[in-house]
């Protein structure tokens, strides 16, 4: 080859995986970004992780990536290491996929429908749709999917680039020596892997050797090692995942080449011993594109079947090499936030939620638990409220940090929109257990003062109690449910609250001018009405939160202002309900 064709080979090869990762980015988008929270959630059962693997690496066009989502799935506690197992196997036989996708550009005829299907003619034809679609589509799903046109248009160039380019390879003797040589099992293999750990990408080295095959140089028994190393050399950058991971998380990212390394093993040796007492004819056919594409998903396919009976074996192989000598602050369960899943919006945007409805839970256990002080103290309880408030306080910075990087990748309209409610929510919930710490130290002080209060007082107290519990509630519910209906309940009882504790405030001045109570019991008594006022303003911020992004809504003060105004027969009639339930 002179300098001109190597330069033609490294653009083609270029042009390969530029549109390889336009195709496979346009076809998430057009799934709505929802492929990769599918792969934790349905991957409960054998196979069901499997075919999730198989697709979801089909539709990204890399086995890699799903390797790596997986990784940092069970790093973050999102997924066990036994369900990863099995996606990983699914990914390592739909990454063969792209092998049938590369097929379309050798598509050749002299005339009729051949012609119509011709390489040269259906690229052009898509790159036309595509390129119509990308810049006059309104919709952005027609622009998502001129996207994956442009895509896989600029892919079939790539490789005709890439088989002009080595087209001239078969005639020189120096090349065909060289394929000969790799029809050795173990040099055909490792050739394969260093290949593949080089160029970062199992579909690229495979359309590659597809490419090579045009030469009409390379046999059966040169392309199944080097479709075999190839399999394993794909692990790679999984590998590179396992920096930073917790235990679960490093045990994971070796389940693919310990998985890929084992199946060749067993395939190749039943392979060649069969070979060695039966002589198989076909190993000197000659090979081409169809006929790789076709093998090296057979191979991968019986590589799949034959590990998975053993995903104990290999869980249990992982587990032994990664041994677990101490628990640290990472590998506790709690805050999810994977850093590996800012790339994966979709993915950050799910875990988060979980992470945020986690802190919203805490923070209404806390308030709880704080309220049921006031009425029977005890250490225990007041420490475990101050543990609540402080673990709420670590979401919030870990929430917050993670949900600013986020917020620099490109998102579709609704994951803006669910950013924007966390971000909105974030410092309420905070607060929420800033004030449960508040009223739990008022408790502390009713009990190391000895303070008694009268009847009224008990009574007054009891009943803001169990209106501020379920107003906060209301409010989790609405939040972690996402229920608007829910949501619009939260206001009308925060109204109640502002008025119950108003009214409360009088009554207490009139027990003071009475001698009823005295001042220690005065300040007490209004700290607690004060907190729990605050406590409800912040669930009404979390409901209004969800309800103004779920109705398109951004004014805040505005939506108020008329809600309180212009009260709805909703609004009427619940708080009417809540002013029964909650008699003073």
């Amino acid at each position: 080859m002179n300098i001109t064709e190597i330069i033609q080979l490294i653009s083609g090869v270029a042009f390969f995986l530029f549109g390889m990762s336009l195709m496979g980015d346009g076809l998430k988008k057009v799934s709505g970004n929802k492929l990769e929270p599918i792969l934790y959630r349905l991957s409960n059962t054998m196979l069901k992780g499997v075919l999730l693997g198989t697709g979801v690496t089909a539709v990204i066009q890399s086995s890699c990536a799903t390797a790596v989502m997986v990784v940092g799935f069970v790093n973050s506690g999102m997924m066990k290491v036994r369900q990863g197992i099995n996606v990983i196997l699914g990914a390592i036989l739909g990454t063969s996929i792209t092998g049938w996708v590369v097929c379309l550009s050798y598509l050749e005829g002299t005339g009729g429908l051949t012609k119509i299907i011709s390489t040269a003619t259906l690229t052009g034809i898509v790159a036309f749709c595509g390129i119509i679609l990308r810049m006059f589509a309104k919709r952005q799903t027609f622009k998502n999917i001129g996207d994956i046109l442009l895509g896989f248009s600029v892919l079939m160039t790539g490789m005709s680039i890439m088989s002009g380019a080595v087209s001239v390879l078969g005639e020189q003797a120096w090349f065909t020596s060289a394929l000969t040589s790799m029809s050795n099992p173990l040099l055909g293999i490792l050739v394969g892997l260093v290949f593949t750990a080089l160029l970062q990408s199992a579909s690229a080295a495979v359309g590659i050797v597809q490419a090579l095959s045009v030469t009409g140089a390379m046999s059966f028994s040169t392309a199944l090692p080097l479709l075999m190393g190839i399999s394993i050399g794909a692990s790679t950058p999984v590998l590179l995942s396992a920096i930073g991971a917790n235990v679960n998380g490093r045990r994971t990212a070796f389940v693919y080449p310990i998985s890929a390394t084992l199946g060749v093993m067993f395939t190749a040796a039943a392979f060649y011993i069969s070979n060695a007492i039966f002589n198989f004819s076909f190993m000197d056919k000659i090979m081409d594109p169809f006929s790789l594409a076709f093998i090296n998903t057979i191979m991968r396919l019986i590589l799949v079947a034959l590990l998975l009976p053993f995903t104990d074996v290999i869980e249990a192989t992982v587990t032994n090499l990664i041994k677990d000598k101490n628990t640290t602050k990472e590998d506790r369960p709690g805050i999810r936030l994977e850093e590996r899943f800012i790339s994966h919006p979709a993915l950050a945007i799910e875990q988060s939620r979980m992470t945020i409805n986690d802190m919203a839970h805490i923070s209404g256990n806390a308030l709880n638990k704080a309220l049921s002080l006031i009425n029977k103290f005890d250490e225990a309880g007041f420490e475990e409220v101050r543990t609540m408030e402080s673990s709420v306080d670590e979401y919030e910075d870990s929430l917050g940090t993670y949900l600013v990087k986020l917020t620099g990748q490109e998102m579709t309209a609704v994951q803006n929109e669910e950013i924007s409610k966390f971000l909105h929510t974030l410092s309420d919930f905070e607060r929420i257990s800033d004030h449960a710490l508040n009223l739990a130290e008022n408790a502390k002080e009713i009990h190391e003062k000895g303070v008694k209060f009268s009847d009224s007082a008990l009574k007054e107290l009891s009943t803001i109690r169990e209106a501020v519990s379920e107003v906060v509630r209301l409010a989790v519910d609405a939040f972690v449910k996402n229920d608007l209906s829910i949501a619009e309940q939260v206001e009308p009882l925060e109204e109640l609250i502002d008025d119950l504790c108003d009214e409360m405030k009088h009554n207490h001045i009139n027990r003071l001018q009475h001698g009823e109570c005295t001042i220690v019991q005065g300040f007490v008594f209004n700290d607690i009405l004060t907190n729990c006022e605050r406590v409800s303003d912040h669930c009404s911020n979390i409901a209004v939160a969800m309800i103004e992004l779920g109705y398109d809504l951004f004014d805040t003060h505005d939506y108020l202002s008329k809600l309180h105004e212009k009260r709805s027969p909703a609004f009427e009639r619940y708080y009417e309900e809540y002013k029964k339930r909650f008699l003073i």
